[in-house]
């Protein structure tokens, strides 16, 4: 079946290359994990082009972040590694997140990058999730746990998830889904709805002050000081009485 992947918006002029990030939490070599997210994005970027997009593909790497991950979350303060993880993930287009699963569950090393990430810093990108484990058993855990993750993070999961378990790889559905799964991530991009979810909404979100999202820029024109709560703080009374 032919998927036409072109919108109804598209500008006609060429612009500047889309920037797809993923993001592996495998620590083996070769990694499925990685492996997984690589055909993935392969997939992505093929489709783009066959739609008349260019874009460019980066990866992040989790296993050789992990000291400077456990050192984030016990003193509260990223290195200059993880800095320059963040900025690329802010400045990213769309994600792929890819995890492998242990003991039923998502890797801790991409729960605890995730916990240590501005909760600003993915809002309305569109996601691919996708994960791999030893045994088909654990085919739920990327809608269970990955997705749950990545809607607190406010992201933009597409709808169709991926898992490869050992005998899924020689199999043709497995390619199947990685097609619709990149269709709908490359749909949202040439749309442009993530972009005008955050541009039009974007003061309507909590937001963490001083974060590392692209548009958390935090000046005090953010913040609101008509509320009691920042009366009291200024040093005046509730309701706005001296």
């Amino acid at each position: 079946m032919s998927l036409n992947t072109s919108a109804p918006n598209d500008s006609a002029e060429v612009d500047e290359p889309l920037r797809l990030v993923v993001v592996s939490a495998g620590v083996s070599e070769p990694s499925s994990t990685r492996l997984l997210a690589d055909r993935t994005a392969q997939k992505v970027l093929d489709l783009l082009l066959a739609s008349g997009r260019s874009a460019t593909v980066g990866v992040i790497e989790l296993g050789p972040l992990a000291v400077d991950i456990a050192q984030a979350i016990v003193s509260g303060y990223p290195g200059e590694r993880l800095k320059t993880a963040f900025e690329r993930l802010a400045a990213a287009d769309a994600v792929i997140a890819s995890t492998p699963v242990y003991k039923a569950g998502i890797s801790g090393l991409l729960k605890s990058f995730a916990d240590i990430l501005d909760n600003d810093l993915l809002i309305a990108k569109p996601v691919i999730l996708a994960a791999t484990a030893g045994t088909s058993r654990h085919a739920m855990v990327v809608d269970e746990q990955l997705r749950p993750l990545f809607a607190f993070l406010r992201a933009l999961p597409v709808p169709t998830s991926l898992f490869a378990a050992p005998e899924d790889w020689g199999q043709a559905a497995l390619g199947d889904r990685i097609q619709r799964a990149a269709t709908e991530l490359v749909l949202l991009l040439r749309s442009g709805v993530g972009r005008s979810i955050a541009d039009s909404a974007w003061t309507g979100y909590q937001h963490q002050f001083g974060g590392n999202a692209t548009r958390a820029e935090h000046t005090a024109d953010d913040v609101d000081f008509t509320t009691d709560l920042m009366r009291l703080a200024a040093g005046g009374t509730a309701g706005g009485r001296e």
